[in-house]
């Protein structure tokens, strides 16, 4: 799986909203803030957060004293949320679900194999907040993968 640059800013500016939202679930940021302190660029993180806005991510407000917020709190959004706003269904093959798709002969059980590969996906993205990322502080099921011998090996 690529990350794409569009989900790897959209779960930065998030993480920057959630972290503003542990000092004040009420304060708007400016996108150009957002922008300086993840190192993103601005015309491309406001593309970005709109489609969140769109998504009912993150919340906007005009004027002065406006700007960007996270819709609801840290604790309810998963990394999931945040790829599916962004980039639609967590796996897909060739714009069909898994479980749709069928092969000829050798490679009839290859669906399984996608069907398999969505859980895991599921399993980290769906069990991930915004508040875990900022804290650092995992859950069991994905601390133990990161755990797994040579899980940060290139291959």
């Amino acid at each position: 799986m690529e990350i794409s640059a569009r989900l790897e800013y959209g779960v930065r500016a998030l993480l920057e909203l959630a972290r503003h939202w542990e000092q004040d679930p009420d304060l708007w940021m400016k996108a150009d803030h957002i922008a300086g302190a993840q190192g993103i660029p601005l015309t491309f993180l406001e593309s970005i957060l709109g489609h969140l806005r769109q998504r009912g991510l993150v919340s906007s407000q005009r004027g002065a004293a406006g700007g960007y917020r996270l819709a609801g709190a840290p604790e309810q959004v998963t990394l999931a949320d945040i790829v599916r706003a962004l980039e639609g269904p967590l796996a897909g093959v060739r714009g069909q679900r898994p479980e749709d798709v069928t092969y000829p002969g050798a490679a009839a059980a290859l669906p399984e194999v996608w069907v398999a590969l969505r859980g895991a996906m599921r399993q980290v993205l769906e069990g991930l907040t915004l508040a875990d990322v900022l804290t650092g502080t995992f859950p069991e099921p994905v601390a133990a993968i990161l755990q797994q011998p040579g899980v940060r090996q290139r291959r």
